[in-house]
């Protein structure tokens, strides 16, 4: 018997193991493979290692015009490959460390919900059997497969076959626009992989900012991807990519085929059926502002709800799940989680999007200026623009902030808690900037705002 057992050893899992393991609850840990999940393992961690040696190669093939010469400079993708075995796997014993704590019982292997009764849960994991006041589904998200003739075939990679793989493609058709697409199309367009990529919207990163999207592909055309927007895939055919666009029918053929159109909540294999829980129509887990699901004693958090498949919301995600079941008050918000894709340039935002914006009507000021106005950012990024813009609403508050350049993922996090916090434009612009440095660009754009009704 434990306070609380966890399915699924990802950010959400281990970050829900340790943290009720801090306020004092017992804590049974399920996981099938390695903790850490596809995040560490599959995804977030082997991506962005592979993308900063495809970085370190770009800079040093354009080191001339920093007044640097690099002569006979070579990308070695299997040793990039190895390189970022050696850091997962570093970063996976880190995990295990942390969750090597004495309220935390660790079992491998598939668990299975067996039922429950008027006070306890059980779950079924190796032939044993384990009870537990309260579960929280960790289960995450799996690869979405359209129903496209030929996609299961031997070129078609999904992102864990790319990031296994250990030598890189001469060239490769990615079929979906979103972020890890463009993570994947930026990657091979630096170590000279010839790419095209196929997007069924008429924008690439139909989730984020449209401009800021639009400005990325523009950047990567002119580095030689090659996009088909609002174009429908037909079939696949061995290294062939049929796909419709304007009511005609067109090819690309690549040496590899990387599917990449989104993922999905993991709901089966686990016994979930036998809670009976409420579902969401996007086949997540319904869960409320608490992460509790239908059943009182059963929480979820990261993507097996399929609200918000990012890393970081599932950590808070799970923070708040254990605050409740710990008996302090605790409510999750969505209002500022902020969104990355490290390209190179890089891009992110968080909060509101004019899209959004205008979708509800609510009107806003869109304050813009390019990253040139921030010396650091001249200073280390030759012949690039970026863009920042901050959206303002009528009382003056931060609605949204959307970057385009180098160092976005890091000042990503000032603006985040501009949203959270509901600053206003004056109460931001009282904070100190250090100087030089790109955060610097948020400053200077507030200072583009015009105290006006809109």
């Amino acid at each position: 018997m434990c306070d609380l057992g966890i399915i699924g050893g990802g950010p959400a899992g281990y970050t829900a193991a340790e943290h009720a393991a801090k306020l004092g609850l017992t804590v049974y840990l399920f996981e099938r493979n390695e903790v850490g999940g596809v995040c560490l393992n599959e995804g977030c961690i082997p991506t962005k290692t592979l993308l900063y040696g495809a970085k370190l190669y770009d800079h040093a093939l354009h080191a001339a015009k920093y007044g640097v010469a690099a002569e006979g400079v070579a990308a070695d993708y299997g040793k990039m490959a190895t390189r970022k075995n050696k850091v997962v796997r570093k970063l996976v014993a880190g995990v295990r460390a942390r969750l090597n704590h004495r309220n935390i019982t660790l079992v491998k292997g598939d668990a299975c919900i067996a039922g429950r009764d008027d006070k306890d849960i059980a779950v079924e994991c190796g032939g044993t059997r384990y009870l537990m006041r309260n579960l929280l589904v960790c289960t995450g998200s799996h690869n979405a497969v359209p129903p496209i003739p030929g996609i299961d075939g031997e070129r078609v990679w999904s992102s864990r076959e790319a990031l296994a793989a250990k030598e890189r493609p001469a060239s490769v058709a990615i079929i979906g626009g979103g972020v890890i697409g463009m993570e994947f199309a930026s990657l091979y367009n630096m170590l000279g992989t010839e790419v095209a990529v196929i997007e069924m919207q008429d924008e690439i990163l139909p989730q984020m900012d449209r401009e800021v999207g639009r400005l990325l592909r523009e950047e990567l055309a002119r580095r030689g991807v090659t996009f088909h927007l609002q174009s429908r895939v037909l079939e696949v055919r061995d290294d062939e990519v049929l796909f419709e666009q304007e009511g005609e029918t067109h090819t690309v053929r690549a040496e590899r085929i990387l599917l990449s159109v989104g993922r999905r909540p993991s709901t089966q294999g686990f016994g979930l059926e036998t809670l009976q829980l409420d579902m969401t129509p996007g086949g997540g887990i319904a869960v409320n502002e608490h992460m509790r699901t239908s059943d009182p004693n059963v929480y979820a958090a990261g993507d097996v709800t399929g609200h918000s498949m990012l890393a970081h919301t599932a950590v808070r995600e799970a923070e708040v799940a254990v605050n409740i079941i710990r008996g302090e008050y605790d409510s999750m918000s969505y209002r500022a989680i902020p969104g990355v894709v490290y390209t190179n340039p890089e891009v992110a935002g968080v909060g509101e999007t004019e899209e959004s914006l205008a979708a509800q009507g609510t009107k806003y000021q869109a304050l813009r200026l390019p990253m040139t106005y921030s010396g650091r950012f001249v200073a280390e990024n030759e012949g690039a623009t970026g863009l920042c813009k901050i959206l303002v609403g009528e009382d003056d508050k931060i609605l949204g902030v959307h970057l385009l350049g180098n160092y976005s993922s890091e000042i990503i996090t000032t603006a985040t808690l501009a949203v959270e916090q509901e600053l206003t434009v004056e109460k931001w612009q009282r904070c100190v900037f250090p100087h030089p440095s790109v955060s610097e660009i948020l400053k200077e754009t507030l200072g583009v705002f015009e105290d006006q009704d809109l």
